[in-house]
């Protein structure tokens, strides 16, 4: 019997499963969808590392050396990244930290499965797996617990960086955020705290050095765990050498270097300057390059370190001896005449403790506006000379002058009734420099200056008045030196393509240290700079003169090999004294006084401040010789007055003078003048026969100008009018002008006051014409001058006297008298 075929039957459920497959495709392909979304937005949430931490400020000279720095605003030294990392340090920090950086994504799965295997294995964390782009996640992030959650988010973090980063970008962001013991954080920072040099001179050791702090920056640092610290050096330079970096030989004489004795205090040899570049108070003008350094915290400026760090002892040593007459500040400024390059920055004294900081050593005076003394009067005389409105050796009056209630006086207070230009200048006599503003105008004068490149006039004209060129205003040393520096660079005839005038540059240098942008030419109307050349070469030959007044007589302590245009300055009660001096090649500007304005006695620029500058000059090399312009021209002026010569002119003589000069005024001194036969006298036709009169040309000297004159100049002597010509001259019968009180009997008793200081006694005098001026002397010495209403009053001491007034022709009386002593004056002394 055969059995009966059974034929499998299919599930009954099969034909009903056939449609689902594509609903699982479908849920899994939104699952992985959501998935990846979710990755995405996860993605795009995840930030890479930025830094916003401040960052120190940095100012290097113009090779690259550290000059100053000032720590970050919350107090760590934190220097702002680099434009490149050095090659030892980047394959010290890979060795070290990193080995397969250049290689992994981000994270380093090697790595993470070693550290795992070796903290399994020791029961706790011995190593870790972190890449130098996690520590630049981690740095990133505030300080927080090392969890697997931080962790996660480090390394995702990390795998974006590199998704976006440059691997040599990566390495920049960590050396300039990796913290190196203390406050010190980065790698340019630990560079020069540790070694006292940048990162790129650091040697294989110092590179291995800094690469073994970041691990651990809390416990090892060259200020202890020493051993320690030298043992992961020396391993490191095993471990470089055995990666072919360098020979066995450099690895052996790394080892022998000796560990940093300890951080070092940063340099301080321009902190003033540093932070006037950081406040902005030094503007380099509209150069973007230079605005961009001015943005920036690292300052690469045109100082010469070696320079500045001389400029700073001299100043220093100074200063030691000025503090015992109680003036506590100085200030100097080196350039370079041609380029003003700043090459040495001085601001103020260095501070020596509490007592320094205590007189305002802080300050930087450089460009702090200070009382001008008569700092300004070489760029007066040059602008008279551009103009053709004088000549070199034009006399000018050097008089008793009162105008408008203002009453100038030269510092010896005496008086030469008239001098050449040249020699007022040199000899800084105040009075010809107001009669000089006068003739020039104080509005000209103040636009003129502005064009220069001062920068603190900022009062209309008329609130400096007359004053202005002996200190009535305040300007900054930085403006002046630049100034002085300017005459230099236009009277060297073709030193320039197109015209134009600098202020100092410091800012803005080319590795070459030749160019400097950084800083823009002045405003100057068309092609024509501020001055012309012959002008400037003009007023440095006059600031080249070596005669000074008397109180000028220490000069000679100052003679040098080199010719030097120098001039000094003082203001008003002794509180600031300046000096600039300039040659072909630089200009050196010095300020002293104290920067609260005190002032002191004896605090004058040629004692305070020329003996610091002819020092300074002797810390530069030699300059070219000074070379005249070719814009000159050859005249005839008058041998006597300067001036250009007049038909009366007898005695001439030939002069280079600017261009402008060929329009200069004829001599007004020379003139005809009729005498006698025997050429003694002055006559005229009401007291001589015309038979007997001759005319002849001679050199003469208003009355007034001629009284002083002739004091110090014998030779002067022009024919006077014969007595009874001068007294025709008048109303018969009527003196001149005359002396009313004290009377004639020529005795005068003065009493002690009962502070027993001298009393005072009130001489009146006369005169035929209402309104003339008298100028008074005793014993010689000038006291004044008196106007509509003569009186005087003065303080003779007992003895003989002998007062002489002298009226504005000329005329003179003069009268003894007697001063008897009174008996406590005679017990007093």
């Amino acid at each position: 019997m055969t059995e009966p075929t059974i034929i499998p039957q299919a599930p009954a459920n099969k034909a009903r499963c056939r449609p689902v497959r594509p609903c699982r495709v479908k849920i899994g392909a939104l699952a992985t969808a959501a998935i990846l979304l979710c990755a995405a937005i996860a993605w795009r949430q995840i930030s890479i590392p930025e830094f916003s931490d401040p960052y120190a400020a940095m100012l290097f000279d113009r090779s690259g050396v550290l000059l100053s720095a000032s720590v970050a605003a919350d107090g760590q030294w934190r220097f702002p990244p680099s434009g490149t990392l050095p090659p030892k340090f980047v394959h010290a920090i890979v060795s070290s930290e990193d080995r397969r950086f250049f290689l992994h994504p981000g994270i380093d799965p090697i790595a993470i499965v070693r550290a795992l295997w070796q903290n399994l294995r020791a029961g706790r964390t011995v190593s870790g797996a972190s890449t130098l782009t996690m520590q630049v996640a981690r740095l990133s992030r505030p300080p927080g617990p090392r969890t697997l959650r931080n962790k996660l988010l480090e390394a995702a973090m990390s795998l974006k960086m590199e998704a976006v980063t440059q691997k040599e970008d990566i390495l920049k962001v960590y050396a300039a955020n990796a913290p190196f013991g203390g406050n010190v954080v980065g790698l340019e920072a630990a560079a020069w705290r540790y070694f006292g040099r940048s990162p790129a001179r650091l040697s294989w050791a110092e590179a291995a050095t800094l690469a073994v702090l970041p691990n651990q920056p809390a416990l090892i640092h060259p200020g202890r765990n020493r051993r320690l610290l030298q043992a992961k050096r020396d391993r490191l330079l095993d471990r470089l050498h055995a990666d072919g970096r360098f020979d066995a030989l450099t690895c052996h004489l790394g080892k022998a270097e000796p560990l940093p004795p300890g951080p070092t205090p940063f340099p301080r040899l321009a902190p003033h300057l540093l932070e006037s570049l950081r406040t902005g108070q030094i503007s380099p003008g509209s150069n973007p390059e230079a605005e961009s350094e001015m943005t920036s915290p690292r300052f690469k400026t045109t100082l010469d370190g070696g320079l500045q760090r001389q400029a700073a002892a001299v100043i220093n040593r100074h200063h030691r001896m000025l503090a015992q007459n109680g003036i506590h500040n100085m200030a100097a400024l080196i350039l370079n005449s041609q380029t003003g390059q700043v090459l040495a920055y001085v601001g103020n004294v260095a501070d020596n403790g509490g007592t320094a900081m205590a007189h305002g050593n802080q300050v930087d005076v450089i460009v702090a506006p200070r009382s001008t003394g008569s700092i300004l009067k070489p760029f007066l005389y040059a602008a008279l000379l551009d103009t053709g409105e004088m000549l070199p050796r034009q006399l000018v009056a050097d008089i008793p002058t009162r105008i408008a209630g203002f009453m100038p006086q030269n510092y010896t207070r005496t008086y030469q009734g008239a001098v050449p230009a040249a020699m007022a200048l040199s000899r800084s006599l105040n009075v010809p420099a107001v009669r000089m503003l006068r003739q020039f105008g104080v509005d000209r004068f103040q636009r003129q200056l502005n064009r220069l490149g001062m920068t603190t006039l900022n009062r209309p004209a008329g609130d400096y008045g007359l004053s202005l060129i002996l200190g009535g205003a305040e300007g900054r040393l930085w403006d002046i030196t630049g100034m002085y520096a300017g005459l230099v660079r236009i009277a060297g005839d073709g030193l320039f393509g197109r015209p134009a005038f600098f202020p100092p540059i410091v800012l803005g240098t080319l590795d070459d240290g030749t160019t400097a942008p950084g800083s823009t030419p002045l405003s100057v109307t068309g092609n024509r700079p501020p001055l012309e050349a012959a002008a400037c070469w003009l007023t440095l030959q006059a600031m080249i003169a070596v005669t000074r007044p008397e109180a000028d007589g220490q000069w000679r302590s100052f003679s040098s090999s080199r010719p030097v245009a120098w001039k000094t300055g003082t203001s008003y009660g002794f509180r600031d004294g300046w000096a600039v001096g300039v040659t072909p090649a630089y200009a050196v500007g010095v300020w002293a006084g104290n920067a609260d304005g005190e002032g002191r006695p004896g605090l004058t620029g040629l004692t305070a401040a020329a003996p610091v500058m002819f020092d300074l000059f002797g810390l530069v090399s030699d300059s070219p010789r000074w070379v005249r312009p070719a814009e000159m021209v050859e005249i005839d002026v008058c041998a006597k007055s300067g001036h250009r010569a007049g038909p009366a002119c007898a005695d001439r003589r030939s002069e280079w003078v600017p261009l402008q000069g060929r329009r200069a005024a004829a001599c007004p001194y020379c003139r005809v003048i009729t005498v006698d036969t025997a050429r003694r006298w002055q006559v005229h036709a009401r007291c001589e026969p015309m038979s007997n009169i001759q005319q002849i040309s001679r050199f003469s000297l208003p009355p007034a100008m001629a009284w002083f004159y002739r004091q110090g100049r014998p030779d002067y002597n022009p024919p006077p009018y014969r007595p009874d010509c001068f007294s025709m001259m008048g109303e018969p019968g009527e003196a001149l002008m005359s002396l009313v009180s004290p009377g004639s009997n020529g005795i005068i008793y003065i009493p002690v006051e009962l502070d027993s200081r001298r009393g005072r006694v009130v001489f009146e005098a006369a005169h035929r014409h209402p309104g003339t001026t008298i100028f008074w002397h005793l014993d010689g010495t000038y006291m004044g001058m008196t106007r509509d209403i003569h009186h005087m009053s003065l303080a003779p001491s007992p003895g003989d006297h002998r007062i002489t007034l002298v009226d504005a022709d000329g005329a003179s009386i003069q009268q003894t008298f007697t001063v008897l002593a009174d008996q406590r004056d005679e017990l007093a002394h």
